[in-house]
């Protein structure tokens, strides 16, 4: 009698085990084909059966998520170096910070699919796209680094973004409000910043970053969005005010304050109200 093949392991599953990897070009490799699987399922039946959300998942050890590379050494932000693009040696720099920032954006996303169960079929597509995405992003800049002569790791960086992941993992509705709808919604506003610092540059490797900026503020649009959506439709599960009570969020997880500019164009394309923005420039 021949042997039955094994069932393949939940979308889910997937995810975790790809946000366990160390080496960011398998990491980024394997959230492409999660999206790839996900996209290639035939309806939301079979979606369903390989997402599988209602299964309680968890690491084998907590302590290695995520996985990492062992460069770049991790310091505290402030630790970062800040250097003028206007020099090789800076242009590098500043692209190195941005590759990391995409590097941990994998991770995010992938997080987000495997921790929270029960969560509608949607969250978990939303969330799958999100990391593809942010795995082109990660390719594009490591690229362009290489080219430089540098590669991802060869600089220190920093460790905000995995650090407010932790701090909300209990908590979907604090985790929608402050990594997307905060952390990553800070990129909206920088990103323009940087640009016009490397316009000023005007060197083939500066006009290379400005354009691969450019696909990354208009995807980046599109994740906020997505945090922006699933924060108002859990705020409204639980009779939640989403003002008043992300407030209260950023109160008890000590988020960052935001500081304008703010590229207030592109956070109304991602979604927020009018009162979300009255609220964020009277802040």
């Amino acid at each position: 009698m021949p042997l039955s093949k094994p069932a393949e392991p939940s979308l889910r599953e997937q995810a975790l085990t790809a946000l366990c990897l160390s080496d960011p070009s398998a990491k980024a490799e394997a959230a492409h084909a999660l999206w790839h699987r996900w996209s290639h399922l035939p309806d939301d039946a079979a979606r369903m059966q390989a997402t599988d959300p209602e299964a309680p998942l968890s690491p084998l050890d907590s302590a290695s998520l995520p996985g990492r590379p062992i460069s770049p050494t991790l310091v505290p932000p402030m630790s970062v170096p800040h250097r003028s693009p206007f020099t090789p040696e800076g242009l590098a720099a500043l692209l190195h910070a941005i590759t990391h920032i995409e590097f941990n954006a994998i991770n995010l996303a992938l997080d987000a699919v495997w921790r929270f169960p029960s969560m509608p079929l949607p969250f978990y597509s939303d969330w799958l796209r999100v990391a593809d995405e942010e795995a082109t992003h990660f390719g594009l800049l490591r690229t362009h680094l290489q080219s430089l002569g540098f590669d991802y790791g060869d600089l220190p960086a920093h460790d905000g973004l995995w650090e407010m992941c932790v701090k909300t993992q209990h908590d979907v509705t604090a985790r929608m409000a402050l990594v997307p709808r905060t952390l990553e919604a800070r990129g909206l506003d920088a990103t323009p910043l940087i640009q016009a610092r490397l316009r000023k540059v005007n060197t083939p490797a500066a006009r290379r970053a400005i354009e691969i900026l450019d696909v990354i503020l208009s995807d980046e649009i599109g994740h906020v969005a997505i945090g922006n959506r699933w924060y108002g439709w859990l705020c409204g599960q639980q009779g939640l005010e989403p003002v008043a009570h992300y407030r209260a969020l950023a109160r008890t997880h000590s988020a960052p304050r935001l500081k304008p500019p703010f590229h207030l164009d592109a956070r109304r394309s991602a979604g927020f109200t009018q009162q979300e923005i009255d609220d964020l420039l009277g802040a």
